[in-house]
Protein backbone atom coordinates (compact mmCIF):
# COMPACT_ATOMS: atom_id res chain seq x y z
CA UNK A 1 0.00 0.00 0.00
CA UNK A 2 1.10 3.46 -0.92
CA UNK A 3 1.81 5.48 2.37
CA UNK A 4 -0.56 8.38 1.75
CA UNK A 5 0.57 12.25 2.50
CA UNK A 6 -1.48 14.29 4.24
CA UNK A 7 -1.15 17.99 5.42
CA UNK A 8 -2.95 19.68 8.56
CA UNK A 9 -3.85 22.99 8.46
CA UNK A 10 -5.03 24.21 12.20
CA UNK A 11 -4.12 27.26 14.09
CA UNK A 12 -5.24 26.26 17.33
CA UNK A 13 -2.06 23.54 18.44
CA UNK A 14 -4.46 21.51 20.58
CA UNK A 15 -6.62 20.65 17.74
CA UNK A 16 -3.71 20.15 15.43
CA UNK A 17 -2.16 17.93 18.02
CA UNK A 18 -5.52 15.80 18.34
CA UNK A 19 -5.72 15.55 14.41
CA UNK A 20 -2.15 14.56 14.14
CA UNK A 21 -2.57 11.55 16.50
CA UNK A 22 -5.49 10.39 15.42
CA UNK A 23 -4.07 10.27 12.45
CA UNK A 24 -1.28 8.22 13.50
CA UNK A 25 -3.51 5.70 15.60
CA UNK A 26 -4.96 5.01 12.05
CA UNK A 27 -1.40 4.20 10.63
CA UNK A 28 -0.96 7.51 8.76
CA UNK A 29 2.81 8.31 9.08
CA UNK A 30 3.41 11.15 6.34
CA UNK A 31 2.17 14.13 8.25
CA UNK A 32 3.00 17.50 7.52
CA UNK A 33 1.74 20.47 10.00
CA UNK A 34 1.01 24.24 9.42
CA UNK A 35 -0.73 26.71 11.09
CA UNK A 36 -1.30 29.21 9.03
CA UNK A 37 -2.34 29.79 5.42
CA UNK A 38 1.24 31.23 4.26
CA UNK A 39 2.96 27.84 5.80
CA UNK A 40 0.27 25.64 4.46
CA UNK A 41 0.59 26.78 0.91
CA UNK A 42 4.54 26.19 1.16
CA UNK A 43 4.28 23.06 3.01
CA UNK A 44 1.78 21.69 0.07
CA UNK A 45 4.21 22.99 -2.80
CA UNK A 46 7.28 20.88 -0.96
CA UNK A 47 5.03 18.09 0.18
CA UNK A 48 2.81 17.56 -2.61
CA UNK A 49 -0.07 16.42 -0.17
CA UNK A 50 -2.30 13.85 -1.94
CA UNK A 51 -5.09 15.36 1.09
CA UNK A 52 -5.74 18.41 2.98
CA UNK A 53 -7.41 18.93 5.85
CA UNK A 54 -7.94 22.87 5.66
CA UNK A 55 -9.19 24.88 8.70
CA UNK A 56 -11.43 27.75 6.76
CA UNK A 57 -10.21 30.35 9.97
CA UNK A 58 -6.54 31.12 9.66
CA UNK A 59 -4.02 34.14 10.50
CA UNK A 60 -3.11 35.69 6.99
CA UNK A 61 -4.10 33.48 4.06
CA UNK A 62 -7.63 32.42 5.48
CA UNK A 63 -8.63 28.74 4.24
CA UNK A 64 -10.99 29.51 1.48
CA UNK A 65 -8.37 31.63 -0.72
CA UNK A 66 -6.00 28.70 0.29
CA UNK A 67 -8.00 25.96 -1.09
CA UNK A 68 -8.43 28.04 -4.43
CA UNK A 69 -4.98 28.62 -4.56
CA UNK A 70 -4.16 24.81 -4.20
CA UNK A 71 -6.52 23.76 -6.62
CA UNK A 72 -5.04 26.77 -9.22
CA UNK A 73 -1.15 25.07 -8.85
CA UNK A 74 -0.91 21.89 -11.11
CA UNK A 75 1.26 20.54 -8.42
CA UNK A 76 -1.30 20.36 -5.95
CA UNK A 77 -4.68 20.43 -7.96
CA UNK A 78 -5.04 16.83 -7.62
CA UNK A 79 -4.66 17.09 -3.56
CA UNK A 80 -7.73 15.96 -2.29
CA UNK A 81 -9.28 18.80 0.02
CA UNK A 82 -11.13 18.57 3.54
CA UNK A 83 -12.21 21.26 5.02
CA UNK A 84 -12.43 21.89 8.99
CA UNK A 85 -15.01 24.85 9.89
CA UNK A 86 -15.99 25.27 13.54
CA UNK A 87 -19.27 27.28 12.34
CA UNK A 88 -20.79 24.76 10.51
CA UNK A 89 -23.01 27.32 8.98
CA UNK A 90 -24.51 26.97 5.61
CA UNK A 91 -22.86 29.76 3.83
CA UNK A 92 -18.98 28.77 5.09
CA UNK A 93 -19.64 24.77 3.89
CA UNK A 94 -20.72 26.20 0.30
CA UNK A 95 -17.93 28.89 0.46
CA UNK A 96 -15.79 25.61 0.82
CA UNK A 97 -16.87 23.65 -1.80
CA UNK A 98 -16.85 25.97 -4.60
CA UNK A 99 -13.12 27.29 -3.79
CA UNK A 100 -12.67 23.64 -4.64
CA UNK A 101 -12.53 21.66 -1.26
CA UNK A 102 -14.02 17.83 -1.51
CA UNK A 103 -15.64 17.44 1.91
CA UNK A 104 -15.76 19.37 4.75
CA UNK A 105 -16.12 18.87 8.80
CA UNK A 106 -17.58 21.14 11.23
CA UNK A 107 -15.64 21.13 14.94
CA UNK A 108 -16.26 20.09 17.33
CA UNK A 109 -15.82 16.68 15.40
CA UNK A 110 -15.60 13.11 16.85
CA UNK A 111 -12.12 11.27 16.06
CA UNK A 112 -13.73 8.24 14.25
CA UNK A 113 -16.24 10.56 11.87
CA UNK A 114 -13.25 12.09 10.92
CA UNK A 115 -11.26 9.45 9.89
CA UNK A 116 -14.06 8.22 7.92
CA UNK A 117 -14.04 11.60 6.22
CA UNK A 118 -10.68 11.50 5.53
CA UNK A 119 -10.64 7.66 3.78
CA UNK A 120 -13.70 8.54 1.46
CA UNK A 121 -11.94 11.37 0.33
CA UNK A 122 -8.80 9.14 -0.61
CA UNK A 123 -10.82 6.55 -2.03
CA UNK A 124 -12.83 9.16 -4.21
CA UNK A 125 -9.11 10.50 -4.99
CA UNK A 126 -7.57 7.44 -5.60
CA UNK A 127 -10.70 5.96 -7.95
CA UNK A 128 -10.35 8.52 -10.81
CA UNK A 129 -7.85 6.99 -12.98
CA UNK A 130 -8.66 9.14 -15.81
CA UNK A 131 -7.77 13.08 -15.09
CA UNK A 132 -9.15 13.56 -18.50
CA UNK A 133 -12.50 12.53 -20.10
CA UNK A 134 -13.38 14.08 -23.31
CA UNK A 135 -17.37 13.28 -24.74
CA UNK A 136 -18.02 15.09 -28.56
CA UNK A 137 -16.83 18.30 -27.68
CA UNK A 138 -16.57 18.79 -24.46
CA UNK A 139 -13.05 18.13 -22.39
CA UNK A 140 -13.29 17.98 -18.68
CA UNK A 141 -9.43 17.81 -17.07
CA UNK A 142 -9.81 16.94 -13.16
CA UNK A 143 -6.07 17.60 -12.62
CA UNK A 144 -6.82 21.19 -13.05
CA UNK A 145 -10.82 21.11 -12.15
CA UNK A 146 -11.55 22.74 -15.71
CA UNK A 147 -13.79 22.00 -18.22
CA UNK A 148 -14.30 23.24 -22.22
CA UNK A 149 -16.02 23.43 -25.09
CA UNK A 150 -14.34 23.82 -28.55
CA UNK A 151 -11.48 26.24 -26.80
CA UNK A 152 -13.96 28.31 -24.83
CA UNK A 153 -13.96 27.51 -20.73
CA UNK A 154 -17.58 27.72 -19.33
CA UNK A 155 -17.58 29.11 -15.68
CA UNK A 156 -19.38 26.16 -13.61
CA UNK A 157 -19.94 26.34 -9.59
CA UNK A 158 -18.63 23.20 -7.79
CA UNK A 159 -21.54 21.91 -7.66
CA UNK A 160 -22.42 21.58 -11.41
CA UNK A 161 -18.61 20.47 -12.21
CA UNK A 162 -19.32 17.42 -9.91
CA UNK A 163 -22.58 16.20 -11.34
CA UNK A 164 -21.05 16.66 -14.93
CA UNK A 165 -18.12 14.58 -13.85
CA UNK A 166 -20.63 12.25 -12.36
CA UNK A 167 -22.64 11.78 -15.45
CA UNK A 168 -19.02 11.66 -17.52
CA UNK A 169 -18.09 8.83 -15.87
CA UNK A 170 -21.23 7.02 -15.89
CA UNK A 171 -22.46 7.45 -19.25
CA UNK A 172 -25.69 5.79 -19.82
CA UNK A 173 -26.23 5.18 -15.99
CA UNK A 174 -29.75 6.75 -14.73
CA UNK A 175 -29.03 8.69 -11.36
CA UNK A 176 -31.64 9.70 -8.86
CA UNK A 177 -31.62 13.01 -7.19
CA UNK A 178 -30.67 11.16 -4.03
CA UNK A 179 -27.25 9.35 -5.56
CA UNK A 180 -26.25 12.42 -6.77
CA UNK A 181 -26.67 14.10 -3.97
CA UNK A 182 -24.76 10.93 -2.13
CA UNK A 183 -22.17 11.22 -4.88
CA UNK A 184 -21.65 14.13 -4.79
CA UNK A 185 -21.88 15.63 -1.02
CA UNK A 186 -20.41 13.25 0.51
CA UNK A 187 -23.63 12.20 2.45
CA UNK A 188 -24.46 15.66 3.42
CA UNK A 189 -27.63 16.62 2.80
CA UNK A 190 -26.38 20.42 2.25
CA UNK A 191 -27.43 19.86 -1.28
CA UNK A 192 -31.50 19.02 -2.10
CA UNK A 193 -33.22 17.43 -4.44
CA UNK A 194 -34.37 21.13 -5.35
CA UNK A 195 -30.88 22.10 -5.65
CA UNK A 196 -30.04 19.24 -8.07
CA UNK A 197 -32.79 20.38 -10.51
CA UNK A 198 -31.51 23.72 -10.66
CA UNK A 199 -28.06 23.31 -10.55
CA UNK A 200 -28.87 21.14 -13.70
CA UNK A 201 -30.97 23.56 -15.37
CA UNK A 202 -28.28 26.12 -14.53
CA UNK A 203 -25.36 23.64 -16.14
CA UNK A 204 -27.32 22.73 -19.07
CA UNK A 205 -27.34 26.98 -19.89
CA UNK A 206 -23.98 26.92 -19.75
CA UNK A 207 -23.12 24.30 -21.98
CA UNK A 208 -25.25 25.32 -24.69
CA UNK A 209 -25.76 23.27 -27.58
CA UNK A 210 -23.58 20.38 -25.95
CA UNK A 211 -26.01 19.87 -23.21
CA UNK A 212 -28.24 18.01 -25.58
CA UNK A 213 -26.08 14.92 -24.23
CA UNK A 214 -27.49 15.80 -20.45
CA UNK A 215 -31.26 13.74 -20.23
CA UNK A 216 -33.62 13.74 -17.97
CA UNK A 217 -35.35 10.68 -17.64
CA UNK A 218 -39.05 11.50 -15.91
CA UNK A 219 -39.93 10.50 -12.96
CA UNK A 220 -36.66 9.03 -12.34
CA UNK A 221 -33.43 11.62 -12.64
CA UNK A 222 -30.58 12.07 -14.99
CA UNK A 223 -27.93 10.72 -17.34
CA UNK A 224 -25.43 11.30 -19.84
CA UNK A 225 -25.92 10.16 -23.39
CA UNK A 226 -23.02 9.83 -25.23
CA UNK A 227 -24.91 9.39 -28.93
CA UNK A 228 -27.12 12.12 -28.53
Amino acid sequence: MVEKRILVVEDDPSIRKIITLSLKSAGFTDITQADSGDAALIAAARTRPDLVLLDIMLPGIDGIAVCRMLRANPDTAHAAIVMLTAKGEERDIVAGLDAGANDYVTKPFAKNVLLARIRAALRRDGAKTDERIEIDSLVLDDSTHCVSIDGEEPKLTLTEYRILELLMRNPGRVFDRAKIIDRISGGEKIVTSRTIDVQMVSLRRKLGSWSRHLETIRGVGYRLNENA
